[in-house]
């Protein structure tokens, strides 16, 4: 029997929890509260992947356990400490937690109800005591969370991955309108679009992992560079129906080819508009088609220059890495 085993591997969050529980469950020892392993799931139930995850986790978990006291002053106090009225409780609980949006908390919640319920008295000793654990369960979660390793060398690796997969494409589309057929098996499309995924939800995490930041100009990136995909798998259609090559066909390779070789993230998307309207006016100074195949053609091609237009336009209403152009990390020349 062929058993395929995972790979081992300690993430981030397994060595967070690792070290949160311990300390929270010490802290709760220390100070001699009651129930003080409680503290330690507390703080697993609130160790999240993100820092903003982290802080609506706690939150949301700190809400909703002092509506459970509430409830059990009520519902405990007031009828029974019994079994029936433990599970009417949490028949009426989970509905309000859910209409609160804090039913994330019902865990946590739950974990101080039944402390209550095991007391068989609400004391106000007791009600600090599991103040105490929330404070020390939810902050322990919180601090060893606020640490979280960089991941710009990785998003800085998929921008230069797609920059390398989108100059590929621009050279095998030009190859193609210069020879009129090409062996390229067009998989850079099928990889820019897992990049692009992959690099989005990465940066959405880094997004996560600030809280005062709510902008992020590698998110901004690969989203404008998504928006310009759209764009290229337009284009490709249009060109590889190209009934046959047509003069034009030489002045458009050699604009994608000039662009293809310099895809960067600076933002010089203005030279390529203005070599653009170059490109229309030799069109429009060519001789007009003789036949209808030269026709279409010609009509195709003018189309995908419309497509590059909007595919420049993209890249000019973006800004976010113009620091790199100004410090000169690289030379930078076009779009």
């Amino acid at each position: 029997m062929d058993l395929k085993l995972k790979r081992f591997s300690i993430g981030y969050r397994t060595l967070k929890t690792a070290v949160g529980v311990p300390i929270a469950i010490f802290l709760a020892q220390w100070i001699g509260l009651d129930y003080y392993v409680s503290a330690g799931i507390l703080t697993i139930l609130c160790i999240q992947p993100t820092k903003r995850k982290s802080v609506r986790a706690a939150f949301s978990r700190l809400i909703a356990s002092l509506i459970a006291i509430g409830y059990a002053l009520v519902f405990f106090e007031g009828i029974s400490y019994h079994p029936l009225v433990l599970g009417i409780l949490i028949l009426l609980f989970i509905p309000v937690l859910v209409s609160l949006r804090f039913s994330d908390g019902f865990v946590s919640s739950s974990v101080i109800l039944l402390h209550l319920y095991d007391a068989k008295h609400l004391t106000l000793d007791l009600f600090t005591n599991e103040l105490m654990l929330m404070g020390i369960g939810f902050g322990t979660a919180l601090a060893v969370n606020m640490y979280m390793p960089s991941i710009e060398r990785k998003l800085d690796f998929y921008r230069e991955e797609i920059e390398r997969l989108y100059a590929k494409i621009f050279s095998e589309v030009t190859v193609y309108l210069r020879e009129g057929e090409s062996d390229w098996s067009g998989k850079e499309l099928t990889e820019s679009a897992t990049v692009l995924d992959k690099a989005k939800a990465l940066a959405y995490q880094d997004v996560e992992n600030h809280l005062t930041r709510h902008e992020n100009k590698y998110y901004h990136y690969f989203e404008m560079r998504e928006k310009q995909f759209e764009i290229i798998e337009r284009i490709l259609p249009k060109i590889t129906a190209l009934p046959v090559i047509v003069g034009q066909s030489g002045i458009v390779a050699d604009f994608l080819e000039d662009l293809g070789s310099n895809v960067h993230s600076g933002n010089t998307a203005h030279r390529y508009l203005d070599k653009l309207d170059t490109v229309k006016e030799m069109f429009a100074n060519m001789p007009l088609p003789d036949t209808q195949e030269k026709f279409q053609a010609m009509a195709a091609l003018y189309e995908v220059i419309q497509e590059m237009e909007r595919y420049l336009e993209i890249k000019r209403g973006y800004k976010a890495f113009e620091s790199i152009e100004k410090t000169g990390r690289r030379k930078l020349s076009a779009s």
